[in-house]
Order: structure tokens, then sequence, then C-alpha cells
């Protein structure tokens, strides 16, 4: 499960690498926590907007109490699950998540590290994602998930699902069939940088995120 993402690039930087407008009054930090707002890019009236949103989609529990904050599900597992399919299968509703690298905890217990993962020669890149309007924090989106590459086994059994540059229109334009492809294909071992650090996997408070179950 990713819970932590980087993006070091202004506005105006994510805007031109991706050949997008930006929205007006957009803005988001440069580490991204579920529950906290973001950049997403994503196609309106025949063009690519760059907006910020709250990663993560609001969850309301059963067992949670009606004054209870909602957690935010920041991770989709598949996208056949009732959750996630109406939006999938609906253009209007992908997105492009903008990145320069997501980490994972590493480590024993009680003093995982965090350790980073980038892609080789991109000083952004693409994770494939969601996004819809809710009653609770405005627009939401949320980042698919695949099995892991050889890379990133040693520390995860999971990772985005990454996207080259030439699979962007594809994510937003494609039918269900290809961005369920896209989920399911393996992203190149030789293309994925490994940092280990030695900083603490939490250096602040963090929304509470909701497991990647749906």
């Amino acid at each position: 499960m990713c819970n932590l993402y980087t993006l070091r690039r202004s506005m105006a930087e994510v805007a031109a690498h991706f050949d997008a407008s930006p929205a007006a009054g957009s803005n988001a930090g440069d580490e991204v926590y579920p529950g906290y707002p973001g950049l997403v890019v994503r196609a309106a009236d025949g063009q690519r907007l760059v907006q910020s949103m709250v990663w993560g989609f609001p969850l309301r529990l059963k067992t949670m109490s009606p004054t209870a904050k909602p957690k935010p599900v920041n991770n989709i597992a598949d996208l056949r699950k009732p959750m996630w399919v109406g939006l999938a299968r609906k253009p209007e509703w992908r997105c492009l998540i903008p990145l320069t690298g997501f980490a994972e905890a590493e480590g024993a217990k009680g003093a995982k590290t965090r350790t980073w993962f980038s892609v080789k020669d991109e000083p952004v890149f693409a994770w494939a994602g969601l996004w819809r309007d809710s009653a609770e924090w405005g627009a939401v989106y949320s980042g698919v998930m695949t099995d892991c590459n050889a890379a990133i086994r040693p520390v995860h059994d999971r990772m985005p699902v990454l996207l080259h540059r030439d699979e962007h229109e594809r994510w937003l334009h494609g039918s269900f069939d290809d961005i369920i492809a896209l989920q399911e294909r393996c992203f190149p071992d030789a293309l994925i940088v490994t940092e280990r650090t030695s900083e603490p996997w939490v250096k602040r408070k963090a929304a509470e995120a909701a497991p990647s179950l749906f």
C-alpha cells in the first residue's frame, strides 16, 4: 500500500510536463499523505486540467460513530470491484497522479524507515488514478495498485500502477479493457530507482488511511 509520495515540482512544471492547464487556486504540499491535498491531472472540455484534490475517497464504516471523520481510501486494489467499476468505465472519472517518488516502510516494527522509489530519467511520472466529487471533502482521488515487480519485491508485494508517457492517453480515454490491461501489466524492473534512507517512516501526523481492500 502506498501511503506517502512526493511531488517536488511546481504547478507550472507539472502543467508543462502533462500538457495541461493549471486550475486557479490549486495547491498542494510536496509530501502528500492520505487525507491531504495532492495535484491531479484530468480531462476536462477536450483538454487536460491540473487541480488539487484530497487524496482518498471518504469511507464511513458501519462501526463508526455518526460524528467520526470518514477514512480516506487512498489505494485501489481491483478496478473490477463494485466500489470502483462504475467510475473506471467512464473516462471522465480517470486521472493521472503526478509524482516524483513514492515511499514504503522498511525495517523492524517501531524502527521503520522510508524507502523511496522513483522512475529512471523521469523528473515527474504518472500514477494511474480515479477521482470523483464527494460531499465530505469535495474533489477526491485514489491511486490504482498492482502486484509488485522484482525491484520493489524486497520491500513490498504491491506497487502503484505507473504509466509510461505514451500510456497517459490510453489511461484517460481508453476502453475499460485497456485500463484493466494497464493494471495487470508489470512495470519494468530496470526503470525503478530505489533509495533507502534513515528517515523515520512518519515525520508528521498523517490522516488515518483505510485498508486497501476495495
